[in-house]
């Protein structure tokens, strides 16, 4: 999955939320279930993502929605073997790029 956000420090709930194509409340399930989201909070309590937070929350999207696990599944996945899924989605973050790249020269012609 390509998520298209703009380079900022943090980023509101309803901006991940629209970048996964998914309910705030989603995110706000993930985060209780998976210890590595840790959004920081403002003064009025609203949740404030990190790049951390999204590049973890590709690795739980890649595992529940595209691979299929479950969220226990998911969890052990990441306790047991993250790199392999940090080097994994690298890869894929990496040829979604250039497929964007390719399908622009595309589209230019």
């Amino acid at each position: 999955m390509h998520v298209e956000l703009p380079e900022k420090r943090y980023y509101k709930i309803g901006e991940v939320a629209k970048a996964f194509n998914v309910n705030a409340s989603l995110i706000r399930f993930w985060e209780k279930e998976f210890d590595i989201i840790k959004p920081k909070k403002n003064a009025k309590g609203n949740r404030l993502f990190t790049q951390d937070d999204i590049k973890n929350f590709k690795l739980i999207f890649n595992l529940v929605k595209e691979r299929g696990f479950t969220l226990e599944g998911a969890k052990q996945k990441l306790k047991k073997n993250p790199e392999s899924i940090f080097d994994h989605q690298e890869i894929i973050n990496r040829l979604e790029a250039v497929k964007a790249e390719l399908i622009k020269i595309k589209n230019q012609l």
